[in-house]
């Protein structure tokens, strides 16, 4: 009756990336920030911290340098910099929401804090994997005659 040879995967067949907008790393680092921005942030009103204003820059900072990194990505060694704050921004956004769980325990929520520390860890390897595919298409578009045998 069925086809016995169909075998369900979770492969999905992706859009293809005309801007930086079609990034799925831009994509959920937006949506991370707004979540920072609507749940964590409103529940620290009052509580004047310099973690919190960090807090802020370093989440909305994010997209920011995905979508500066993705116009810059085919100049020489550009994008890789710009990558690299981006990681340390996600380090820094981690660190952030981990201080504010624990010095805040009662403000903020702390569930939703470990989620958005494990969604930033998911980020940032999604992100390095990004700066490793835009680096190996800058070789391969430098030396388009050169043998892969030599």
């Amino acid at each position: 009756m069925y086809n016995k040879t169909f075998r369900k995967t979770s492969f999905r067949v992706k859009r293809p990336i005309r801007g930086f907008r079609d990034l799925e790393v831009y994509q959920r680092t937006s949506k991370c920030a707004v979540e920072i921005m609507t749940k964590i942030i409103p529940a620290l009103e009052g509580a004047e911290s310099p973690v919190k204003q960090k807090l802020i820059e370093s989440c909305l900072r994010i997209p920011e340098l995905i979508a500066s990194a993705h116009s810059r990505r085919f100049e020489k060694g550009d994008e890789s910099k710009i990558m690299d704050n981006c990681l340390e921004e996600c380090n820094r956004v981690m660190v952030y929401l981990e201080q504010i769980r624990d010095i805040f325990a009662q403000k903020a929520d702390s569930a939703v804090c470990e989620d958005l520390v494990k969604r930033y860890i998911y980020a940032r390897r999604k992100i390095r994997n990004l700066q490793k595919a835009w680096e190996k298409f800058e070789k391969r578009s430098i030396d388009p005659g050169v043998e892969k045998n030599k």
